[in-house]
C-alpha cells in the first residue's frame, strides 16, 4: 500500500453504479484499501434520475464517484439520462457538503459523433460549468466490451461485430484509477487511462467466441458515416500520452476462463 493510499484511509466514498462492470471494482479496490462504501442504487431507496432519497444517503460522504451508464444509442435519451443523474448528484452533493465529484469518461468522445458521446460529453460539461469540485478520467473501451458486442447484432448464428480500432484497458485498472483519483482530490480532467495495445474489435471478438465455445460466427461490418471512419481510424485510442494498462487481452482472457 502506498503511503498516499496510507494517509487517505477511512474515507467515505458514495458508488454511483456500483454493481456495474466498473462499479463492482471501484467498490471492492476502496473497500481494500480501507475506505467505507456507500453504494447509489435503487435497491437501497436511491433514484439517480431524479435525485429522490440521495441527500439521506450522501450524508457524511466525502467522495461521489459516478460510473453509472446506460443502454441507449439515442441521443436525445443519452443526454436526459447523463444530464439527469449528473445534476442529481451535484445537488445533493452541495447540499449536504461533499467535497469532491469523481466520473468516468471515455476517450475519443469528442471525435466520433454518438449519442451515447453526446451524453458523456452534456455530463463532462456539467461538471466543468458547475461549482462542485470534480475530477474526470477517460478510460478506453473495457476488455469486457469484446464480450458485449457478440450479443449487440445477433441474426441466426451469426454476430455483426462493427469495425473498429480499440485499445482495451482492464476494468480492475480503471477502478483503481479512479479510486487514486478519490483519494487525491479535485484534478479536473487527468491524462487518459488506455490499454497496453491498439487491437481490431473483431478479432478480440473472435478470440472471446473461441475461448468461451460460443459458436457464434463473427462477422466485422463498418459502419457507415463520419462515427464508423473515426471507429476504424484510432479515434476511439489513446491520441496522447498518459498512462497505459498493464494487463493485456489475452491475459484478461485467460483470467476470465480460469474463474
Amino acid at each position: 500500500m502506498s503511503e498516499s493510499h496510507e494517509t487517505m484511509a477511512g474515507m467515505s466514498i458514495a458508488v454511483a453504479g456500483a454493481t456495474g462492470v466498473v462499479g463492482r471494482h471501484v467498490v471492492e479496490v476502496a473497500e481494500a484499501r480501507g475506505h467505507k462504501v456507500v453504494p447509489l442504487a435503487r435497491a437501497t431507496g436511491v433514484d439517480l434520475t431524479t435525485g429522490a432519497g440521495l441527500a439521506e444517503r450522501l450524508d457524511g460522504v466525502q467522495v461521489v464517484v459516478d460510473v453509472t451508464s446506460n443502454p441507449s444509442q439515442k441521443r436525445e435519451e443519452a443526454e436526459a439520462f447523463f444530464g439527469g443523474v449528473t445534476t442529481a448528484l451535484l445537488e445533493a452533493e452541495r447540499a449536504v457538503g461533499v467535497g469532491h465529484h469523481v466520473a468516468l469518461s471515455i476517450v475519443g468522445i469528442d471525435d466520433v459523433p454518438s449519442g451515447y458521446y453526446a451524453g458523456k460529453r452534456r455530463q463532462e460539461q456539467l461538471l466543468a460549468d458547475g461549482d462542485q469540485p470534480w475530477s474526470v478520467l477517460r478510460a478506453t473501451q473495457f476488455h469486457e466490451f469484446a464480450e458485449q458486442v457478440l450479443h449487440f447484432v445477433r441474426l441466426g448464428p451469426f454476430s455483426v461485430v462493427p469495425r473498429m480500432l480499440s485499445q482495451p484497458v482492464a476494468a480492475r485498472e480503471v477502478a483503481e484509477a479512479l479510486v487514486d483519483l478519490a483519494e487525491a482530490g479535485p484534478s479536473g480532467r487527468v491524462p487518459d487511462l488506455a490499454g497496453p495495445e491498439r487491437l481490431p474489435m473483431h478479432d478480440l471478438a473472435r478470440r472471446v467466441n473461441r475461448a468461451q465455445g460460443l459458436g457464434r460466427r463473427v462477422v466485422a461490418v463498418p459502419v457507415p458515416g463520419r462515427a464508423g471512419r473515426g471507429m476504424r481510424d484510432g479515434s476511439l485510442c489513446a491520441s496522447s500520452e498518459g498512462p497505459r494498462g498493464r494487463t493485456t487481452f489475452d491475459a484478461w482472457l485467460a483470467q476470465r476462463q480460469g474463474a
